[in-house]
């Protein structure tokens, strides 16, 4: 049987309950908001907390950006330890990579160079310094090395192209530069017997 007393009680804790709910609801609701509105610094922003007055903290002295270490020399400078000139590619060249350097020469260095590394492009023929063949004795003897410092860094009239062809791009263009160079003392009997039907029709 229930008794008025007995009913109070459950009415009494309803009321708890719901009471701290609201209360859980409340201070949940506070620290929602806490980490949406937490303090920060907008970038290069002023600071009293740093001796230095910046916010902004140097990094730690030898820290290197993530994909930025260039661990492999010859990769990144086309030089030896010794500083030499490497003579060798860093990576397999096959037939997707000459295609690549194919593209490359074309957009960046055909406009001086010409199509066919003569050094007789569309700027030239409007007064621009003409650069040497490519194809000539002297750069034919050069090592892959050599090509590849001129792209990123320059030399003379031609500037360096670092921040425009990347790193893998830039060799591409070497790889195709030595098959210009190649094309230059080539005979029919050096195309494999396979491609010599194309090349008779004249498939590109």
């Amino acid at each position: 049987m229930r008794t008025r007393g007995h009913g109070n009680t459950k009415a009494g804790n309803g009321r708890v309950s719901v009471a701290t709910l609201l209360v859980l609801v409340t201070v949940g609701g506070a620290c929602r908001q806490d980490m949406h509105d937490q303090p920060h610094y907008s970038p290069l922003e002023s600071s009293t907390f740093y001796a230095d007055g910046s916010s902004s903290r140097p990094p730690i002295p030898g820290t290197v950006a993530r994909g930025h270490l260039r661990a492999d020399t010859e990769l990144y400078t086309g030089r030896l330890p010794s500083e030499d000139p490497t003579e060798v590619f860093p990576f397999a060249v096959d037939m997707a990579v000459m295609a690549r350097g194919q593209d490359m020469f074309n957009a960046y260095c055909s406009a001086c160079h010409g199509a066919t590394g003569a050094g007789n492009g569309m700027v030239v023929e409007r007064g621009f310094s003409r650069p040497p063949s490519l194809t000539e004795d002297r750069l034919r003897t050069m090592p892959v090395g050599h090509f590849f410092d001129v792209i990123t860094n320059g030399i003379g009239a031609m500037p360096d192209h670092a921040s425009q062809i990347a790193v893998e791009d830039r060799w591409a263009i070497v790889a195709y530069i030595r098959a210009l160079q190649l094309s230059v003392s080539a005979s029919v009997d050096d195309v494999p017997a396979a491609e010599r039907p194309r090349l008779e029709q004249g498939a590109p």
